[in-house]
Order: structure tokens, then sequence, then C-alpha cells
């Protein structure tokens, strides 16, 4: 494999690591978790949810899933590295 290889992982792995972190925060609490134990139980319930919000949790998923393969990745690159296959 490429040198420049485990690099880019490292490199897509932080970022997605940060973006990821970003996403979870701009999520709206649902309620009754520790979001409320600290004073963010009270939201108002309405019907639905926007456009925004369902596209945030498509951004989420999906940077998610490359974060994951990220992972899947390395730990496959170190296992041939060392000799594991």
């Amino acid at each position: 494999m490429p040198s420049w290889f485990p690099y880019m992982l490292m490199m897509l792995l932080l970022i997605t690591s940060v973006v990821l972190t970003a996403l979870v925060l701009l999520h709206k609490g649902k309620g009754g978790g520790l979001s409320s134990m600290f004073g963010g139980g009270v939201t108002s319930n309405l019907s639905g949810s926007s456009v925004a919000e369902k596209n945030l949790d498509r951004y989420t998923v999906l940077v998610g899933i490359i974060w994951f393969a990220c992972i899947i990745a390395f730990g496959l690159w170190l296992r041939v590295q060392l000799g594991g296959f």
C-alpha cells in the first residue's frame, strides 16, 4: 500500500470526528435524557420535524458511516502491516 494511505486515513478520521461531534451537538434535545436534568427539558412540542432537522439527521448518519469506515480501514491496514493476514 502507498505510504500516504495511513496519513490520509488519520486525517479523514480526525476531520470526521470533529464534524460528527459538532453535528451531534447541533441536534435538538428530545427531553427525558441528560439534557433535561440540567435545565434543557423545557421545549415546545411541534408536530413533526423540520427539513433542517431531517437534513441534520442525514448528515450525521453519513458522517458517522464515513467515520466508522475509516476506523475499519485503519484497523485492516494495521493488520496487514503487522502481518496478520
